[in-house]
């Protein structure tokens, strides 16, 4: 297989698994906890862990990484199985009405779908030419959108006419597993390097050696605490009577995936253009105050108006950050060290991705969602500020790249 089928065949796999992914997205961030909330009436503690599913197979990445060196299978063969194991788990929910089956299985499932990152990311390295990747990742994410639209549409009506359907809405989740399963097993993959079967968290000493890297985590480390303790509280704002609120399921649907996602999928191919093009710190500041404003607009309003303005800001910074957080090792990571240098940002990810959800829920026991909102965004704005040394030092770095290279030829 030639360079260019290679990229062609994983293109076009690529996008019906990002379809796929899009559903189970909009299942972490809505309604898994939408059943949460409406149908098992889980306490905040119970409902915190719900909404982590996703950050703990962020969390466990690393250790995907590693098992998958250590077979020295193809990339997306070990991939493929992670999905599989996704797709029984929500098979388990749909199956069995119990919140002792439930609470885990939703955790454990959608960490199915995002403890592949590392491995993904590898395979992006290896089959996407390095002038067009942002491009390419950015039209696959554009079927993710799709997906997550569609889904949200769908399961928000479903759920709205009988909460009770629910076990419908969770074999549609098992099945998208499935078949992303599938598709990401066809995709032409390399084994990973060796040196990526050592211990799990080998790769964290990359941290200590290289300064960019590390302020770079410190800074979005900050920043993704404070975003991803708002993204659960979308739906606890919009649902939970407690807040005067009580949204349907359609309207939380319509707010929290669909209005988002509209957004994404519009200025998606934009933020996969300047991703290729733009200084990648300046890129990453005007991001997060996107994030900063869509939390501020979100929070602060109850009508109808500034939620939509929140949902589309927010929806705008997220089709960016789609971009910049899947990509943005491959513009720093030394040869070779792609998936370890992503493993260390996705297992950062997973932490605080557990820890921000049940922070959140408890905050809200005290404080109204409101005020979360004002720290979320000051947080931001604060991590954000941390960048602006590197913006300097990364424009010297690229004119010393070329000024090398020029020796060189």
């Amino acid at each position: 297989m030639t360079a260019a089928e290679r990229t062609r065949t994983t293109f076009r796999l690529d996008c019906g698994r990002m379809f796929c992914s899009g559903v189970l997205e909009s299942a972490a961030t809505t309604f898994l906890l939408l059943i949460a909330v409406k149908h098992l009436a889980l306490g905040p503690f119970a409902k915190g862990w719900v909404a982590s599913g996703s950050s703990v197979g962020l969390l466990l990445s690393p250790l995907a990484v590693s098992w998958a060196a250590r077979r020295r299978t193809a990339t997306t063969q070990f991939a493929s199985q992670i999905l599989f194991f996704g797709a029984g788990c929500c098979a388990l929910m749909a199956l069995i009405d119990s919140v002792w089956v439930y609470i885990p299985a939703a955790v454990f499932g959608m960490a199915a779908n995002w403890g592949i990152v590392p491995l993904m990311t590898h395979v992006y390295q290896d089959n996407y030419p390095t002038d067009r990747r942002g491009r390419l990742y950015a039209m696959s994410i554009m079927f993710r959108i799709t997906g997550a639209m569609s889904c949200g549409w769908v399961a928000g009506r479903l759920l709205d006419w009988n909460i009770k359907a629910y076990p419908v809405v969770l074999g549609g989740f098992g099945l998208a597993f499935a078949v992303a399963g599938f598709l990401v097993r066809r995709i032409p993959s390399n084994p990973l390097p060796d040196a990526a079967g050592a211990h799990p968290l080998h790769a964290l000493h990359f941290i200590r050696q290289d300064r960019v890297f590390r302020q770079t985590l410190i800074v979005w480390m900050l920043m993704g605490f404070a975003n991803l303790m708002m993204i659960p509280m979308r739906v606890e704002y919009l649902g939970n009577p407690r807040y005067g609120l009580a949204r349907s399921a359609v309207q939380i649907a319509l707010y929290t995936t669909v209005i988002p996602n509209l957004a994404r999928l519009v200025m998606n191919p934009v933020w996969g253009f300047l991703f290729d093009r733009v200084n990648f710190f300046i890129l990453r500041m005007a991001l997060n105050f996107g994030f900063a404003i869509g939390i501020f607009a979100f929070f602060t309003s109850d009508s109808p108006l500034g939620l939509i303005l929140g949902a589309i800001t927010f929806g705008v910074s997220s089709a960016g950050g789609d971009v910049a957080w899947g990509l943005w090792v491959t513009k720093f990571a030394p040869p070779g060290r792609v998936a370890d240098y992503m493993s260390v940002h996705t297992f950062l990810t997973g932490i605080r991705g557990v820890l921000a959800p049940m922070t959140a829920f408890q905050m809200v026991q005290h404080y109204p969602p409101p005020t979360l909102g004002w720290f979320s965004a000051l947080l931001i704005i604060a991590a954000t500020l941390l960048l602006i040394p590197e913006i300097s030092r990364y424009k010297a770095g690229k004119e010393e790249s070329v000024a090398t290279e020029e020796v060189v030829d």
